[in-house]
């Protein structure tokens, strides 16, 4: 059965071809070096768990994408926008995310039978890691091809 490395590669991929992602992560948030300036933007995979069906696995996926707000030394002139790129931030990293979902849900991932069950929830955070980060958690499930064999 390859169905774990086809959809955790296949999402790198997609990953891969988006500009606004400079490194790629897989695993427990813990083991990213967060502190690194240099990583970001950054998307992190993490299989949180796999249903095995007759024919099907369906895997629970959260993608998180981050980049580091850059906080300006001028004054603060709009308290909507504020002092530094975090909207920004958000605008991007979602748009990221939007795209690789669209891409799982009804580009060629999903003839290629990478199927997103359902509706996907995205949540977004700030500050939630040592160094100011902002970004989004996608949370979504694909289902795909069981083509393990009993024999």
């Amino acid at each position: 059965m390859k169905g774990f490395y086809n959809i955790t590669n296949k999402i790198k991929t997609l990953l891969d071809a988006e500009p606004f992602v400079k490194t790629i992560t897989f695993g427990s948030i813990d083991d990213v070096d967060l502190d690194k300036q240099s990583i970001f933007p950054l998307s992190h995979i993490i299989v949180n768990n796999a249903v095995v069906s007759p024919k099907t696995t369906t895997f629970s996926i959260s993608i998180l994408a981050m980049d580091m707000v850059d906080i300006s030394k001028e004054e603060t002139t709009d308290a909507f926008v504020g002092n530094d790129n975090e909207q920004d931030i958000l605008n991007t990293q979602l748009a990221l995310l939007t795209r690789i979902i669209n891409e799982l849900q009804r580009g060629d991932s999903y003839t290629e039978l990478y199927q997103v069950d359902g509706d996907v929830s995205c949540e977004p955070f700030v500050d939630r890691f040592e160094n100011k980060l902002a970004g989004w958690t996608a949370t979504f499930d694909v289902i795909v091809q069981n083509d393990m064999t009993i024999c």
